[in-house]
């Protein structure tokens, strides 16, 4: 299956009526419970006047009982809930949460499903608490591979796991794809998931459940880490200016670059301070940077004639203006001066030149 959808921002899951109001819904949940299993899901969801979600041993220090104990009373009451009239009469209502999630791909990120299902921070805790008193809901914990995750079929959670396990196996460090280019591939990587949850919206949701694979601002995919992909400040920013533009910029232009492609304040001070001090970038010419990885190496003029000269040996100057001028924006008269200089090279008997 090919993916004709030019890259771009994917787009973010759009909220969803759902036919009940989850406020109601939970209040008459938890009404039929004894007061202490009632008191510690308010708290531990955080279903009451404050949205805070407590943690185990946050209730136990204030209500003076074990974190184990906290933990015992809290399964409890949700086993209470799962038994209770009220449970079994809102049957309709988990399945109409478990379609939803079905139709967003049957595995979701939990910080995306919870944001389609719910407005505001209040609505997402009463979400997650129907999720996890829900029987046909599973919570995947978050793990140095994946973020934390909901799904309502196991065959499918592991085709899809696996399938982004091998994605991000088959990427290169220095690997950067188009976003219908790593579909493709995801796509290959998934010959057991149904054919109906094979679609764009589908393949982003389930890529944004690893910790691995990523996208840098220009819609391009690779591994998380790769320079390519990360942006964590003014020189990955600059790094993706440059490579965009395909050859040496100014560091003027790469800051106007900066605000132009990615809406990120540079100042063009600030900028070449940062080129400066990152070995991805090799000055070229006054104030041209150009990227390391393109076979530019670091040092003034006289370096690169002595460079060119090691690799190559005795040169005319016509040859050594030809090299030095692929790895410098330099005038010819700018490395005439530099390979005169008797103290670094030396002219030989017929006419070539060679380092001292």
């Amino acid at each position: 299956m090919s993916m004709t959808r030019k890259a771009g921002e994917s787009k973010g899951l759009r909220g969803v009526a759902l036919s009940f109001d989850s406020a109601i819904l939970v209040k008459r949940l938890l009404s039929g419970i004894p007061e202490r299993s009632r008191d510690i899901l308010v708290r531990r969801f955080g279903l009451g006047a404050s949205a805070e979600r407590e943690t185990l041993e946050s209730i136990g220090d204030r209500s003076g009982i074990t974190r184990e104990r906290v933990r015992q009373i809290e399964a409890a009451g949700l086993a209470a809930i799962q038994g209770s009239k009220v449970f079994r009469d809102a049957e309709a209502t988990f399945e109409e949460l478990k379609k939803e999630v079905e139709r967003l791909g049957a595995i979701v990120h939990e910080e995306e499903l919870l944001a389609h299902l719910a407005k505001d921070e209040k609505s997402r805790n009463r979400i997650r608490f129907l999720l996890v008193v829900g029987s046909a809901f599973y919570r995947e914990r978050e793990t140095d591979d994946f973020y934390a995750r909901w799904h309502v079929d196991h065959k499918t959670a592991k085709a899809v796991h696996d399938a982004l396990s091998k994605l991000y196996q088959s990427l290169g460090d220095a690997d950067v794809l188009t976003e219908s280019a790593l579909l493709d591939r995801f796509l290959d990587e998934l010959k057991e998931v149904n054919d109906a949850y094979k679609n764009e919206e589908v393949l982003k949701r389930w890529l944004s459940i690893s910790k691995k694979i990523s996208r840098n601002p220009l819609a391009e995919w690779g591994r998380a880490t790769a320079p390519s992909i990360r942006t964590k400040g003014v020189r990955d920013y600059a790094y993706l200016a440059i490579k965009r533009h395909g050859k040496p910029m100014h560091f003027s232009e790469v800051a106007k670059a900066i605000g132009d492609l990615f809406s990120k304040k540079a100042h063009v001070a600030t900028t070449h301070n940062e080129l400066i001090k990152d070995p991805r970038f090799v000055l070229v010419g006054r104030g041209l940077y150009a990227l390391a990885e393109w076979g530019y190496a670091p040092g003034v003029v006289r370096d690169v004639i002595r460079e060119v000269l090691g690799e190559h040996g005795p040169m005319k100057k016509e040859e050594v203006i030809k090299h030095v001028k692929r790895a410098r924006f330099v005038k010819d008269n700018t490395i005439l001066v530099n390979l005169n200089d008797n103290r670094y090279f030396k002219r030989l008997k017929d006419g070539r030149y060679a380092a001292t």
